[in-house]
């Protein structure tokens, strides 16, 4: 299975959308190819009140560790304190994928990494 391919990714993301944070089509995960073609991950979320766009991606293909990239804006954006207050509402769920992408990497990591399960060998049942 490819580290953190695209499917992989769609996966935890319907699954974090399962959990109530955010409604369903929300997170999209978008095919970013690395070093010799490999996925390396790529999660888009449009925020909703706020015309930016963000990204979440891991540090690197052996890191479990994620991180959050606004888009540069063009023009000044001014908000009211309920427009402000939808946005901090909107950067805590994206904290709250930020982390469970991270904490989904460290198993798969760990998964990766662990040695095979020994089995024992034909007519030599364990006891």
């Amino acid at each position: 299975m490819p580290y953190r391919s695209k499917e992989v990714l769609e996966s935890w993301a319907r699954e974090f959308e399962s959990l109530g944070y955010a409604e369903p089509g929300v997170v999209k995960v978008i095919v970013q190819d690395g070093d010799e073609g490999h996925d390396t991950g790529l999660v888009r979320v449009q925020l909703t009140d706020v015309p930016t766009e963000l990204y979440l991606q891991p540090g690197t293909r052996e890191s479990p560790k994620w991180s959050v990239t606004m888009e540069p804006r063009e023009h000044t954006l001014n908000l009211s304190a309920a427009s402000v207050h939808s946005l901090a509402q909107e950067l805590a769920v994206i904290s709250a994928l930020c982390t469970f992408l991270q904490a989904k990497s460290i198993v798969l990591l760990a998964e990766l990494h662990s040695p095979p399960e020994e089995q024992p060998a034909v007519g030599n049942p364990r006891p």
